[in-house]
């Protein structure tokens, strides 16, 4: 079964995010580690190192904010998932890491970036 032409400009969406998200985080210092990392638990959008901490970036990007806030869309269960996704990646360094969760919220093309945005 194809995609819908809905399903596409999502991916889309997501991507552009997903670009624009890593261009923030190398412009701040970051180097970008794994994009796309998929794990038995998961997907993490984007992993990133600076100063020694690994950072899980959720990328949530939207049209418009119809739907709330990008960022809202990073509930409980979302990060009881990235939580895994870290343990695992931790367990294939095969070493304990810093670590962190951070979320970038594309709203029209626009990013707002939040640290440490759960624990």
């Amino acid at each position: 079964m194809q995609n819908s032409p809905k399903d596409f400009c999502q991916k889309l969406l997501g991507r552009q995010g997903e670009e624009l998200t890593c261009k923030y985080l190398k412009k701040h210092g970051y180097r970008i580690v794994k994009r796309n990392y998929t794990t038995p638990f998961g997907e993490a959008d984007i992993i990133a190192n600076r100063d020694g901490t690994y950072c899980f970036v959720e990328v949530k990007a939207r049209a418009g904010d119809g739907f709330g806030h990008p960022a809202e869309a990073v509930n409980e269960a979302k990060q009881r998932k990235y939580r895994q996704i870290a343990g695992y990646f931790c367990a294939c360094l095969k070493e304990e890491v810093p670590i962190r969760f951070d979320v970038a919220s594309v709203l029209d093309g626009k990013l707002e970036y939040f640290e440490n945005a759960y624990i």
